[in-house]
């Protein structure tokens, strides 16, 4: 008889507790797309009137919204709160905050007949938000855990195509250069060869802002059949890559636009997580990654200056 897939080690990478106020809206932004109708109704109107709806019943709230006190509670949780009562105490620590001037103003969209000037304002904006949103959502439990598992591990597989391909050969390097094995497959063929070489004690990281990448699920789950420790960093905490993933590192879920498509929107909540694992590790292993690092630096110094005449 066939043997049934192992069940998912998913008991670790279970949230720490519900975001708090400055997590709120970027948590908003990051689940609204994977909502239903009437959830993301909830949701924007929450986010866009924290103030008002921390004034508001339950029923108060689905009644402005033209929902259900079902779906009203429903969003609540997929926000990451036990219920409603959790909810209206995190948006009224939002309201204090914008009130107190925390919080930035939003920009439009970027449109075709904007002057460069103006494209660079607004790209700024969204880049600074995108890091704030990822920021204030990211785990750091499941942070500190990760750069553990990577800190000790015999080799580090990185799965990734397209702009996330480009985000995982950024980690590859960095951790190269202060002495980990470490190698960033864009190839989903080689990445499933190498993943079944994988065994426990090994790390392997999928990387993928919809959570859905066929590309990069596959090999991701074959490292979790064969004991590695798995990572997947994305933007959609409930897509289906987190059913194979120890540790989830989330990023923010920018606003898309027909000039500002995912690929760019997602890469900068990407890098700052690869930015972040890389001086965990680099931190947790100082003593041989300092010299590693400094002989890198020292190896490519000469190609770096002039050349002498």
């Amino acid at each position: 008889m066939p043997q049934s897939p192992p069940a998912p080690r998913r008991s670790s990478a279970t949230p720490s507790g519900p975001p708090g106020p400055a997590a709120l809206a970027a948590k908003v932004r990051t689940m609204a797309p994977s909502m239903t109708r009437s959830m993301q109704r909830v949701a924007e109107t929450v986010a866009q009137d924290p103030a008002g709806c921390a004034r508001l019943t339950v029923t108060g709230l689905a009644e402005r919204t033209g929902t259900s006190e079902a779906t009203v509670v429903r969003t609540s949780r997929m926000l990451g709160y036990p219920g409603y009562r959790d909810l209206r105490l995190a948006l009224a620590g939002l309201a204090a905050q914008q009130e107190s001037g925390a919080a930035p103003a939003v920009t439009a969209d970027i449109a075709v007949d904007d002057p460069i000037a103006e494209v660079v304002t607004k790209l700024a904006h969204d880049e600074q938000q995108s890091l704030a949103d990822t920021a204030a959502g990211l785990d750091t439990s499941q942070l500190e855990a990760t750069v553990a598992a990577m800190a000790t591990a015999r080799r580090v597989d990185i799965y990734g195509v397209g702009a996330s391909g480009l985000v995982g050969q950024d980690l590859a390097q960095k951790l190269l250069r202060i002495g980990l094995v470490a190698h960033c497959h864009t190839d989903p063929h080689l990445a499933i060869t190498t993943a079944v070489q994988l065994r426990p004690g090994d790390v392997a990281v999928a990387i993928t802002h919809s959570g859905r990448t066929v590309d990069v699920i596959e090999p991701l789950r074959v490292a979790f059949d064969h004991g590695a420790t798995t990572v997947a960093i994305s933007g959609r905490p409930d897509g289906e890559v987190s059913q194979y993933a120890d540790h989830l590192l989330a990023t923010s879920t920018a606003r898309e636009s027909e000039l500002r498509p995912a690929a760019m929107s997602s890469r900068t909540g990407q890098l700052l997580v690869v930015d972040c694992l890389f001086i965990g590790v680099a931190q947790r292993t100082y003593e041989s990654a300092a010299p590693a690092l400094s002989a890198s630096y020292e190896a490519l110094a000469h190609r770096h200056s002039p050349r002498q005449r």
